[in-house]
Order: C-alpha cells, then sequence, then structure tokens
C-alpha cells in the first residue's frame, strides 16, 4: 500500500509570529536581519571593503562605514575566493585599525581552502559543516564567479545555487553576503546590470550597489520589505602613514537619473558635452524613447536653454533653468 500523503504544515495568518521591530534589522538601513542578498558593483570598486567593512561591524557592534548602525552583534563568517589569506588577514585588519579594534579581539573566521565549489554536493556538505560548527550571524561569500561552474544567464542552473543559500539563512537564521559584478551595459536601475540570470537580482531581501563616480563610490542600497535610505558617496581612505585603509562616508549620492526631470537630464548632459550631440547619442546615453526626445529638444529649443547647430544639439551660452516640460509627452 502507499503511504499516506501528509499536507504542508499551515496556519492562520493571524497566527503567524510577527517580526518584532527591534528585530528588523542586523545594520540598520543597511541590511536586514538573517537577509540573503547581493553586493554588487563592477571590478575593483570596493566591494571586497565593502563587505568586510560590514562584516567587521557586525562582529564588533561598530557603526558600518562609520554611519550605520549595528543592531543585531555576532560571529561573522568570511570566504574571498580572489585574495590570499595574508592579503584577507591584511584588509581586515586595516578596517579595524580605522576604528582603533584589535582583529584579535573579534569573532571573524576566514575558510582558508583554495577552492569553494557550491555546486558540488560534497563542497555544500562541508560549509554545512562549518556553518554549523561557527555558527555566524554574517557569511561573506565574495565573489560568486568563482563559487561555481554553472552557467549565470541559466536561471535553471543558477537558481539552485542560490536556492541552497537560502536554505543557510534559514537554517542557521544567517545573514548571506555574496559578492557579485555588473555588467558594462547602463540600466535603469543598478541591480538590472548585475551579470547574469535576473535570478540573481531577485534573490536578494538586502542588495547593495557600488558604482565608480570620480574619486568616489556610489552606494545605492535595496530592501525587499523596508524602505530604502538615501545613497552616500564612498571613498577609500588611509591614514597618512597609507594604513588603516577603509571606506569612509564623504557626502550624499546624488539622486538617481530617474528622480531627475526628462528635461533636466538633457540640459545637463549637452552642458556636460564637450562637443555638439547628435539626437542619437542623446537618446543612446539617457536611454530615452525617440519620440518624447524629440518632443523635449523643442521644448528646450523655444524656451531658449539650447539650440540646434548645424553639427547638433549644444547647450545656450547664457542659459536658465528651463520653465516648461512637455505637457503630455508621448510614451513609450
Amino acid at each position: 500500500m502507499n503511504a499516506p500523503v501528509e499536507p504542508f504544515a499551515v496556519q492562520r495568518a493571524a497566527d503567524l509570529e510577527a517580526v518584532a521591530a527591534n528585530r528588523r534589522w542586523l545594520v540598520r538601513d543597511l541590511w536586514t536581519r538573517a537577509a540573503v542578498g547581493v553586493v554588487g558593483g563592477s571590478p575593483k570598486v570596493g566591494k571586497s571593503w565593502f563587505a568586510l567593512d560590514l562584516a567587521v561591524s557586525v562582529a564588533s557592534g561598530t557603526p558600518c562605514l562609520g554611519v550605520f548602525e549595528v543592531e543585531q552583534r555576532g560571529p561573522a563568517l568570511v570566504f574571498l575566493a580572489e585574495d590570499a589569506v595574508s592579503a584577507v588577514r591584511e584588509r581586515l585588519g586595516a578596517v579595524c585599525a580605522s576604528r582603533d579594534l584589535q582583529l584579535a579581539d573579534l569573532d571573524v573566521s576566514v575558510i582558508v581552502e583554495p577552492v569553494v565549489r557550491l555546486d558540488l554536493q560534497q563542497h555544500r556538505e562541508r560549509l554545512l559543516c562549518t556553518l554549523e560548527r561557527h555558527r555566524p550571524t554574517v557569511l561573506l561569500l565574495d565573489p560568486l564567479v568563482r563559487l561555481h561552474r554553472l552557467d549565470e544567464n541559466n536561471a535553471q542552473e543558477i537558481s539552485g545555487l542560490l536556492g541552497f543559500l537560502r536554505e543557510i539563512q534559514r537554517a542557521f537564521d544567517c545573514a548571506v553576503m555574496l559578492v557579485h559584478h555588473t555588467s558594462k551595459k547602463q540600466r535603469a536601475r543598478p541591480g538590472m546590470a548585475l551579470r547574469g540570470s535576473s535570478d540573481i537580482h531577485a534573490f536578494g531581501d538586502s542588495n547593495v550597489y557600488l558604482a565608480p563616480d570620480g574619486t568616489d563610490v556610489q552606494l545605492t542600497i535595496e530592501h525587499r520589505s523596508a524602505s530604502a535610505p538615501p545613497g552616500v558617496r564612498l571613498r577609500l581612505s588611509s591614514r597618512p602613514d597609507g594604513s588603516a585603509t577603509h571606506l569612509c562616508v564623504v557626502g550624499a549620492a546624488p539622486p538617481p537619473r530617474g528622480a531627475i526631470a526628462p528635461s533636466e537630464q538633457v540640459l545637463e548632459l549637452l552642458r556636460q558635452a564637450p562637443r555638439p550631440m547628435l539626437r542619437r547619442d542623446i537618446r543612446q546615453a539617457l536611454r530615452m524613447n525617440n519620440n518624447r526626445l524629440g518632443d523635449l529638444l523643442v521644448a528646450l529649443e523655444r524656451d531658449g536653454v539650447i539650440r540646434h547647430a548645424s553639427d547638433g544639439w549644444v547647450a545656450a551660452t547664457v542659459s536658465s533653468t528651463p520653465t516648461s516640460e512637455v505637457s503630455q509627452p508621448r510614451l513609450f
């Protein structure tokens, strides 16, 4: 005879345990409690510095980046696949020195294996055993591309790996930070620029994105179940003797392009352009609908803040803030 079928466990919604306000955050505004998520950005932008800063913050209870308060202090476990163990030690020591902390006093552990492959069952079992022994509050894995040999563009393949990390989060009540690269393509939202399947972006409860801005770095934050705080500008800083290298907040980030009126986007682009720009170049730079751009160019020219030269569009020599937006622009 077939074994009886057991139904799934079900509770009335009103009887489900509510999350207490003081248990929402791991690091206030920056990372929710026991959240899985991505630290995304282009190569060499400071993703590892940020992730190690957060790990030290959780282990020490000191504010991340000197600003974001830790609400759940606990052990940190890190694996940096692209750095020698000595380099990881040096980076962690530098972050600690910037806060006058002693690394030896903190519960920060490092996986020192040369390779960790989370597409292999044996390595998954070894990681689970490691987590059982150390019980970290936050697990840092850096970067995703070195943790597997799957096709990152194949949603079916990559979803299995992400599902395993979600299982870790639930089984150990542990935050999981996954460092990942962005592509070179410009997107309306930072998460859409993450390399590979869109499942990687959708995976995160808390995601953080770093983007170069001259000598600074723009930090953008998003959460699944909390409002995102304003972005900030970061800078990699050191003491005069070159020690205690760390990321520090140097100001507020400019608003995302989508928050700026389209007419202002066009005007600012032309003001910064070293030479006249053709309409197609403006459209490509702003990723704007061609018909809508045409309406904006007409309106801005009428306002006298831009003009059409023989070789393209330019900002007027004497300009003022545009007084009109197109009343009924054609949409996509």
